[in-house]
């Protein structure tokens, strides 16, 4: 498979399996009503000084297996135990081997608010985040047009979802403030080729608006790479290959946030 074809790649995939679970959005609605109570995201990342996104993620496209992860809780309720702000859980099931079961588990296990961790696509998705709890969904600006990441956003509000409004370079920001996004994700990992570059938080961490929650997303392993991205202008981090591989990630997460 081509490089930059690894995103399309992965979005196919994605839709094939919403096709196979999807329901009419009628019917969605109506399950709204009984949906989880909301925990609020933004207000978790608004906190003074540096926050902490953990990710609950047993494997990437980039380096394959991560960790087995056979008991999404345990590691969540450790995440919350070392100081994470929200706990973050991979939704996606064929490059990352994650699922809706362990949203729903994770959920259930500590009182974080969860970002669910997929690639949104679909209106069905937006409806099914909030039905299964999501507190935070990922909206990735590369791989949507301008019409599904403004409706998409629109109706993760509406709903009472916040949005991660992911970006990778100053075009993909621009669109991004465009519909009014507060919390912007820079993932200085392309989503095309995979490769990691923190010229990416160094050329866009700055460059975007103060008023809005910054999250540094990727690359990110050690105590230097946290105060440099702060330095940048960031406002939280979002970590998960350290924190699934370590051994003791309450010490990990202290040790990264200097707590």
């Amino acid at each position: 498979m081509n490089d930059s074809n690894v995103l399309k790649a992965i979005i196919d995939g994605v839709i094939e399996d919403v096709e196979k679970r999807s329901v009419p959005i009628t019917q969605l609605r109506e399950q709204i009503e009984n949906a989880p109570k909301l925990r609020g995201a933004y207000k978790s990342l608004i906190q003074p000084g540096m926050r902490l996104i953990a990710e609950v993620k047993r494997a990437s496209p980039s380096k394959g297996e991560l960790a087995s992860i056979t008991d999404p809780k345990m590691l969540a309720a450790k995440y919350q135990e070392g100081g994470a702000d929200l706990i973050s859980v991979l939704t996606e099931e064929r490059r990352f081997k994650g699922s809706i079961a362990d949203l729903v588990s994770v959920r259930s296990a500590v009182d974080l608010p969860v970002l669910r961790k997929d690639f949104i696509v679909t209106e069905f998705q937006v409806f099914e985040s909030r039905i299964l709890g999501a507190d935070l969904i990922l909206l990735i600006v590369a791989g949507l047009s301008n019409s599904q990441l403004k409706d998409f956003y629109q109706l993760s509000i509406e709903l009472g979802m916040d949005v991660l409004v992911e970006i990778h370079d100053l075009n993909e920001a621009e669109r991004a403030i465009e519909i009014g996004a507060q919390i912007i994700g820079v993932n200085s990992r392309n989503l095309k080729t995979l490769e990691v570059s923190q010229k990416v938080f160094e050329s866009i961490l700055p460059e975007l608006p103060n008023d809005l929650v910054k999250v540094a997303e990727s690359g990110i392993s050690t105590r230097e790479q946290v105060a440099l991205v702060e330095s940048l202008g960031a406002n939280a981090v979002l970590i998960g290959e350290s924190l699934v591989k370590a051994g003791n990630p309450v010490h990990t997460i202290k040790e990264l946030l200097n707590r």
